[in-house]
């Protein structure tokens, strides 16, 4: 399965943006020795040599933009409202597991009851599409907000991942 997903990095250009938001998604297929694999892989906007993820699965998109520029605004509120909806849908799942289903039925993930509760609890995967330069999954609404009240120059870059 194939998303985009967003990494919020501290930049002074656009080349500086893209390097490191790669470093990002390096860090989240594990291509860095110390982190674990989120993903399998990634490609960014930047990349033409593709015919199936990417430009050539989502269309164009940036690169990279700034945050505070009409472009980046409307990637960082795709990334916010995706990550929005997926919790919100995984919620919606535990609530009616515990409703509805016994303690062994959800011991047994019958209806994927645990798959939900696992996502509802997750830091990053395919439940999370904001990302902070560390690599660290953006969960709520106040870290965002911390994040970009706290930066000075921030990005957003853009990647299709495949998990």
């Amino acid at each position: 399965m194939h998303m985009v997903i967003y990494a919020l990095v501290e930049a002074s250009t656009h080349d500086d943006a893209l390097a490191t938001g790669k470093t990002v998604f390096d860090r989240l297929v594990g291509a860095d020795p110390h982190a674990g694999a989120v993903f399998d892989y990634y490609v960014t906007f930047d990349e033409e040599d593709t015919s199936v993820a990417g430009k050539a699965r989502w269309g164009e998109l940036p690169t990279a933009a700034p945050v505070a520029s009409d472009d980046g605004e409307d990637l960082l509120e795709r990334g916010w409202e995706a990550t929005k909806e997926e919790f919100e849908r995984n919620l919606d799942r535990v609530k009616e597991a515990i409703d509805e289903l016994s303690d062994e039925e959800i011991m047994r993930d019958e209806d994927l009851a645990r798959h939900a509760f696992h996502q509802v609890g997750a830091y990053d995967g395919p439940t999370i599409f904001l990302y902070t330069e560390h690599g660290t999954g953006i969960r709520h609404r106040g870290q965002l907000d911390r994040l970009l009240k706290e930066s000075e120059e921030l990005w957003i870059v853009p990647a299709d991942v495949h998990f």
